[in-house]
């Protein structure tokens, strides 16, 4: 069995948190949690911790919440704990150099794509929305740039076309969490060897936002349709129609060509809502109205009154 290592865990969402979990599970050392200050979220704004947070705490492990690493106090404070590797799953903070040179096997990094490929904060949801018919995991040497580190461990999975970003991040974190421990066991033993990545291929995965998931209906049915999959499920494509938001969470390629102005209603019945595009047709079949959860359009047309929302001719705002 390879050597115990002492490790210094650092992240926040959930994604992070099936890491934890992985190596909580082996028998190396978590001597230490830094994860992200807890932060008001949800309707009522309710001061929440992060998975991370929440899972450490379980197993009584200490927990450290700096805003940043500025402080000496607060570098003096992650020397104490005389870890031998610092692993670090979407913590939300850019490390120094001064924290990376502090493990004595520096950190380590589990990122969601496969490296140089979607550097940046939202590798899952970009690979989907680019078509990519694959991603995966990758482990690295962390150095003082974002993402650029030389790489330890890869593992690959491919994406179907029925892919969200919801289904691959669990994937992914599932790939990571296991990858981790693999990369931990290994290093332990001095069997790893990095290999530097190629900056020439590096693409950045933009951090998501609410205001680019409005539907722009003249774009293709299949940008469309991959957006909408990244997006599920969060921040969720959206459209305006008579003044109502409307959730889109899934929706399929109707190969088709019409008349009408993108955004036009064409056909709304139990197969689902089908809409012009810039190219080619999508065909709603998982809305969510304002105040409701999301439902099938079949379920949805139930009610008269979206039966008239989503007539034929009525059209959604194309941008």
């Amino acid at each position: 069995m390879p050597k115990s290592l002492k490790v210094i865990f650092a992240g926040t969402p959930d994604f992070a948190a099936s890491s934890l979990a992985a190596v909580l599970n082996s028998h190396h050392q978590v001597v230490a949690v830094y994860t992200q200050p807890d932060r008001k979220s949800g309707r009522g704004k309710k001061v929440t911790m992060s998975p991370v947070k929440e899972l450490a705490l379980q197993h009584h492990i200490p927990v450290e919440q700096p805003l940043n690493f500025k402080s000496e106090e607060s570098l003096s404070q992650l020397a104490s704990y005389q870890a031998d590797i610092m692993v670090v799953v979407a913590y939300g903070l850019l490390l120094p150099q001064k924290v990376l040179d502090i493990p004595k096997l520096g950190c380590i990094n589990v990122h969601g794509s496969l490296l140089p490929r979607w550097r940046g904060a939202a590798p899952i949801q970009r690979a989907i929305q680019a078509g990519d018919k694959e991603t995966g995991i990758t482990i690295m040497q962390m150095e003082a740039g974002l993402d650029t580190g030389p790489m330890l461990i890869t593992a690959s999975t491919p994406i179907s076309d029925r892919d969200t970003g919801a289904t691959l991040h669990d994937r992914l974190a599932d790939m990571g969490a296991q990858l981790l421990v693999q990369a931990l066991d290994e290093i332990a033993d001095n069997k790893l060897q990095a290999t530097p990545q190629d900056d020439q291929l590096a693409t950045y995965a933009h951090k998501l936002s609410k205001e680019e998931a409005q539907i722009n209906w003249q774009l293709s049915a299949e940008e469309l349709e991959r957006t909408i999959r990244a997006f599920n499920s969060w921040p969720v494509a959206y459209s305006q129609l008579e003044n109502k938001t409307v959730r889109l969470w899934q929706a399929y390629i109707v190969h088709k060509k019409v008349d009408a102005a993108p955004g036009t209603i064409l056909q709304a019945d139990a197969d689902g809502i089908l809409i012009s595009c810039g190219e080619d047709c999508l065909l709603l079949t998982e809305l969510q109205l304002p105040g409701s959860r999301a439902m099938s359009a079949k379920d949805l047309l139930n009610a008269p009154k979206n039966q008239q929302l989503f007539a034929p001719d009525n059209q959604f705002v194309s941008l």
